[in-house]
């Protein structure tokens, strides 16, 4: 069995390279958000570290988080489990980065939407599609706002629309887009060029103070979005034929309730 999630420090211990997995799309499971956690958790000991880069294994970043996991009974500890990483990704001990291959859907966008830097693929693709499940991207609904505007992040989250790296790019939400092939070469090259010669102590305070109003934000606000979820959302009718019709693979039905 694969492991969910790999761990890569270079030999300086400048940088460190997270690079999660699921054999369906990688998606976002409460073991991957877990695994995750803990690797932040352990960065926190290196005091050379310079940046952290998050990224999914294989053709795409991620499909976004389990539909399984999102059903009635299971969402009351997961969501709050994803929050929690988002939180952690705020408090990170160095700068942060999404490389972003392929899709990067729903959760897996707010993964990469926490972190300092996005770096992507021309071809990559990013969404927040949950409103066709019948539900919303609490984290999203904050961190796409903060990053690209009000107007922007509205659209996304109302209409489900997915759009491409160029589009984001535009927004200004993208650092760095490149060629698949030549992605990581890109991003080390970004890293020589602007972060390796730095000092890992000065790195480490400039990122908090540079989050500190999204993170405020997003301590402030994140808590009323998540009860928002749980207690009122997730007892509608739609929210759970959604799960179910995703699950099933049909249209859902919506009642309106």
């Amino acid at each position: 069995m694969t492991a969910p999630l790999s761990v890569d420090v270079n030999s300086e211990g400048t940088r460190a390279a997270f690079q999660f997995f699921h054999p369906t799309g990688n998606i976002i499971t409460a073991e991957i958000v877990s695994a995750l956690r803990q690797a932040l958790a352990e960065s926190v000991e290196n005091p050379h570290l310079k940046l952290i880069t998050i990224e999914g294994a294989g053709e795409d970043f991620s499909f976004g988080a389990s539909v399984p996991e999102h059903a009635p009974g299971r969402i009351e500890r997961v969501l709050p489990e994803m929050h929690e990483l988002v939180y952690a990704l705020l408090d990170a001990p160095a700068p942060t980065a999404a490389i972003v291959r392929g899709r990067c859907l729903g959760g897996g966008f707010e993964l990469a939407l926490a972190c300092d830097f996005i770096f992507a693929s021309d071809a990559a693709v990013f969404g927040l599609p949950e409103i066709a499940l019948g539900v919303f991207a609490p984290a999203g609904s904050i961190l796409l706002a903060d990053r690209v505007g009000s107007a922007r992040a509205t659209r996304v989250l109302l209409t489900g629309t997915s759009s491409p790296a160029s589009t984001w790019q535009s927004a200004g939400l993208l650092e760095l887009v490149a060629d698949r092939a030549v992605l990581r070469e890109e991003v080390e090259r970004w890293f020589g060029d602007h972060l390796r010669n730095r000092s890992a102590a000065a790195l480490r305070h400039a990122a908090l103070a540079a989050r500190a109003g999204t993170t405020a934000r997003v301590r402030q606000l994140l808590p009323a979005l998540e009860q928002l979820y749980l207690r009122d959302l997730m007892h509608t009718q739609d929210a759970a034929e959604g799960i179910t019709a995703f699950l099933e693979k049909r249209a859902p039905r919506w009642s309106n309730r």
